[in-house]
């Protein structure tokens, strides 16, 4: 918990003040959903969006997402451990369990108003199942998708390896439709088969669906084990839009993440980028150990595996951390939302930089560069800045924008009583002398000692 006047300590007693480590997110206005009749499917090679989907009549402003609620989603982590336990232990590709599993799935999507569609292939000899939602509405020329693996392994049921972002996925696709979302773009949720076989359902997807279709794909979000019992939060390092998306999330809530390593390319978004549709996606880690560092930043126990189960019997309905499930299923809203709901700005008006740049304590200034191509004349009067700079004492930090031509603009002087964490703040510059054309930086420096930070992201607005 924070003081309420840190201002009144010293300093250093102030770095050391306990941070707020949760925040929940308030939902108002969301409208009860309509529960709409059963929906049969058949099974073609290839899918597409439906053919006359009813759009809204105006592009929606970005919402707010919903809390998703934790026990909805262990709930469905019940129904996956019954239906394994009923079907030998297990709900592996070709076996009646991953077919039960696909039923449930399915019925939770009919009821509440998706056009769902079973996809059929084979693998090993054995049939194989897909199953896609879509969301009436949206542009169907923009499709945002969010999946993940349906099945397990043989050895177990799975529910961390893959109930747990099965359930995510599946519990943020019933807020759509208790909120009767209205997005921007046209949303798709997937269920994968055989992906502890070789990705074979999501290859198979990707494979058949035509390039005209997959040209409409703005983006894959996928979901596997997001409720490691050892938890880590880990972040795709793959498009930045999305990357950014997820990191911003958890910056909000002031839990630190980490790119994604241990199972990269070896899950259901690799057929996606491979054909160059953008990827993005979260993990909470399965066989690594997780390090000092780690279990410092995140609880847990170092020297012991994210996940002790991975693969094994004991991956069961008690294998789960309640956190780290409940956080990254409402991650997953939040980047359906944002990602699906957002207002896009108009193709030139905008450019921006989401690499991250570390900031030396007391050091020397870095820089972020945004280049500008395709305009003619100078830079408009009104040029915005947007700056998202993570510190924990801003008063620490200088900003400056400088113009292609070296040119300063100062956007915030050092202040040594400015305790609060973070930058995150739009400037006005008077650019009108500036050639618009040309690489444009963002240059950041730390003035004083013990804090540190980094350039979480910024943008120009012409």
């Amino acid at each position: 918990m924070r003081l309420s006047s840190p201002t009144a300590l010293p300093r250093t007693l102030r770095r050391t003040t306990a941070r707020r480590t949760t925040a929940r997110r308030t939902t108002a206005g969301i409208a009860a959903f309509a529960a709409a009749g059963l929906l049969a499917a058949a099974a073609p090679t290839a899918l597409a969006a439906p053919s006359a989907p009813s759009a809204p009549s105006a592009p929606a402003p970005a919402l707010a997402a919903p809390d998703i609620p934790l026990a909805n989603v262990k709930a469905h982590l019940s129904q996956f451990q019954s239906i394994a336990s009923a079907n030998g232990g297990n709900r592996a590709h070709g076996r009646p369990g991953y077919k039960a599993s696909i039923d449930y799935v399915k019925g939770k999507l009919d009821a509440a108003g998706f056009t769902t569609t079973v996809q059929q292939f084979t693998s090993g000899g054995a049939t194989g199942y897909n199953l896609v939602a879509d969301w009436p509405g949206g542009d169907p020329d923009k499709v945002l998708m969010a999946g993940a693996h349906l099945d397990s392994v043989s050895s177990g049921a799975g529910i961390n390896d893959n109930a747990s972002g099965s359930a995510g996925v599946l519990e943020t696709a019933l807020a759509v439709s208790r909120a009767q979302l209205k997005p921007t773009k046209h949303l798709r949720f997937a269920w994968w088969g055989a992906e502890e076989v070789g990705l074979v359902g999501s290859r198979h997807y990707v494979n058949t669906l035509p390039a005209a279709e997959r040209s409409k794909v703005t983006g894959y979000l996928n979901f596997d084990m997001i409720g490691s019992p050892n938890a880590g939060y880990f972040v795709y390092d793959d498009d930045p839009t999305i990357e950014k998306t997820f990191k911003d999330y958890y910056a909000g809530l002031n839990i630190p993440t980490e790119i994604e390593t241990e199972g990269d390319g070896r899950s259901d978004h690799a057929p996606f980028k491979s054909v160059g549709i953008p990827v993005g996606g979260l993990f909470s880690g399965a066989s690594r150990a997780k390090t000092s560092a780690q279990a410092q930043k995140w609880g847990g126990t170092a020297g012991q595996a994210f996940d002790r189960c991975y693969h094994s019997s004991c991956d069961t309905t008690a294998n789960i951390n309640d956190t780290a499930l409940d956080r990254n299923s409402d991650a997953i809203a939040h980047a359906v939302w944002k990602l699906g709901t957002d207002t896009p700005v108009p193709p030139g008006d905008s450019y921006e930089n989401t690499t991250d740049v570390t900031i030396p304590d007391n050091g020397a200034a870095v820089t972020s560069t945004v280049n500008v191509t395709g305009r003619t004349g100078n830079a408009p009067a009104t040029l915005k800045v947007d700056v998202d700079i993570r510190h924990t004492w801003r008063g620490d930090v200088v900003v400056d924008l400088l113009a292609p031509d070296g040119s300063a603009y100062r956007l915030k002087n050092s202040s040594g009583d400015d305790s609060a964490d973070n930058i995150i703040a739009t400037y006005t510059v008077d650019a009108s002398s500036e050639t618009a054309n040309g690489a444009w930086k963002l240059r950041v420096q730390d003035v004083a000692a013990q804090d540190t930070g980094y350039i979480n992201s910024w943008k120009l607005t012409f």
